[in-house]
């Protein structure tokens, strides 16, 4: 018996949220997705039982498109399952495991693989956590309660692994009987918050300066002379500080996304019995939309949690750390760009000098951005590609979908292989494409930097999903109206 064979049994055992047993409602998916929503943000508000005031959160940086909160219970965010799909797609891809996705059986076999790996992730993205020191019991409620440090540290990991799996099967409920995916709500939602946060919030920043936007102009009129507003200094603590280049960028982060995502090639298409009745299937820019950037930032995520525990234990060769920030070594080219505190010099030497320690130089600084460009673009590309074949959006099992619905393609037989044939010319490149795209993109989005500390990766993030959300909505009221669309996407 093969190794995947054997495997089987297991993964079917796994437990697992019910799939509808027929066409779930327009209404009804409504109600799942803002239920599940709602319950996200509960749970994120729900601290962790025993944490220390003084733990550190390791992925502060990677919140916006981690989609966890600091302290929760949702601690971990989609970590795991991101995490987890780049191993797979990684394994699949590099044929290391052999699974053909246009398959039924080895997608499922795919999914299982996910979810069981899914639940080990969460383990070993706690465990570094805990153990390095960084998420630290109570001291003060242990001794009140009279018992050890160690029990309240097994109480917390406990509990970050309940909010992981809490995640898992949440994401697991909105893919089934909601509209979308859970990992792009719950982004969608931290990064909305984040938003508003910079919009509206009144407390002050460490530089003194209120945190909102609004409330940090009213600020800055009331106490900044109109003198230094216009010197040079003035115009760049006006643009950086002022938060005037975040909200520009947001804004045009935000236009730039919806242009793009509405930037297609259409395939037309006619039904084969019903004469009259035709149709274009829509290849996009971003055809495998902007999830493959959230893999290669948890990649880089998960590469900056080695390096944090390796300096933890004083193996300092890949570099050093001032909390979870790499000041030297290869780690410092490695971590992602997030704001121009990260490649302006005169702000990376000021950042510097608060952790007191010496700024890398001009040229180190470069390195830093084309290093981070490379991770984006070529990584966007790589996973892009992965992405579309282990997600059915491929050429082969679009083409199959294509035919089983009825359509064909207007000059060509009606087969699977001559759809199948348009598709190559089509898919593959526009995903290179995209993936190149999508990944510059990203790069310059998180180099200006956006309201909130959302980042550009999230903001882009955020925009995208919501598009494609509401593209799911308009097609999920398509099928209520039409049946004849249902089968299309292969609804009962």
């Amino acid at each position: 018996m093969s190794l995947k064979e054997s495997l089987k049994p297991i993964f079917n055992r796994l437990p697992a949220v019910s799939s509808p047993e027929g066409h779930v409602h327009f209404k009804n998916k409504l109600t799942w997705t803002l239920g599940i929503l709602v319950l996200y943000f509960a749970l994120a508000n729900v601290p962790l039982f025993g944490l220390s005031p003084d733990s550190i959160d390791l992925f502060e940086s990677y919140r916006a498109f981690f989609a966890g909160a600091s302290g929760s219970l949702m601690l971990l965010g989609i970590g795991p399952i991101v995490t987890a799909s780049i191993v797979l797609q990684l394994l699949v891809g590099a044929d290391v495991i052999k699974l053909d996705m246009s398959n039924p059986e080895d997608q499922a076999f795919f999914q299982g693989a996910q979810k069981a790996l899914v639940f080990v992730m969460i383990v070993l993205e706690a465990l570094p956590q805990i153990a390095g020191g960084y998420i630290q019991p109570d001291a003060a409620l242990a001794a009140t309660l009279g018992v050890s440090a160690s029990l309240i540290t097994a109480i917390i990991f406990i509990q970050i692994c309940i909010g992981g799996v809490l995640v898992l099967f949440m994401d697991e409920v909105v893919s089934k009987w909601g509209i979308g995916s859970g990992v792009g709500l719950f982004i969608v939602a931290g990064v909305s918050q984040q938003i508003v946060t910079g919009l509206f919030n009144w407390t002050s920043d460490s530089s003194g300066l209120p945190t909102g936007f609004f409330f940090k102009w009213i600020y800055i009129v009331q106490n900044v002379e109109a003198d230094f507003l216009f010197s040079g200094d003035g115009i760049m603590f006006m643009l950086v500080s002022g938060g005037i280049l975040a909200l520009l960028s947001t804004i045009a982060i935000f236009l730039l996304v919806v242009y793009v995502e509405s930037t297609r090639i259409e395939i037309p298409l006619a039904h084969s019995a019903v004469r009259g009745a035709r149709g274009k299937f829509p290849v996009k820019l971003i055809y495998a939309s902007v999830l493959p950037m959230i893999l290669v930032r948890a990649l880089q995520a998960n590469i900056q949690l080695i390096g944090i525990v390796l300096s933890s234990r004083g193996i300092t060769i890949f570099g050093e750390y001032v909390g979870s920030t790499p000041v030297n070594g290869i780690m410092y080219y490695l971590s992602p760009i997030q704001s121009p505190y990260d490649w302006v010099p005169s702000l990376v030497t000021a950042t510097f000098s608060s952790y007191g320690v010496a700024a890398p130089a001009t040229w180190q600084i470069a390195l830093h951005v084309l290093v981070d460009a490379v991770f984006l673009i070529v990584g966007g590309i790589i996973f892009a590609l992965f992405w579309i074949e282990t997600t059915g959006m491929g050429a082969k099992p679009t083409a199959k979908k294509i035919f089983n619905s009825g359509m064909q393609i207007p000059g060509f037989r009606r087969n699977i292989g001559s759809i199948e044939k348009v598709m190559l010319r089509y898919i593959p490149k526009v995903t290179v494409i995209g993936g190149a795209f999508i990944g510059f993109l990203t790069l310059v989005a998180s180099m200006l930097g956006t309201l909130g500390g959302a980042g550009g990766t999230g903001l882009l993030l955020a925009v995208s999903i919501v598009y494609r959300l509401y593209e799911d909505i308009a097609s999920e009221q398509m099928m209520e109206m039409h049946p004849m669309v249902r089968s299309f996407f292969g609804q009962e």
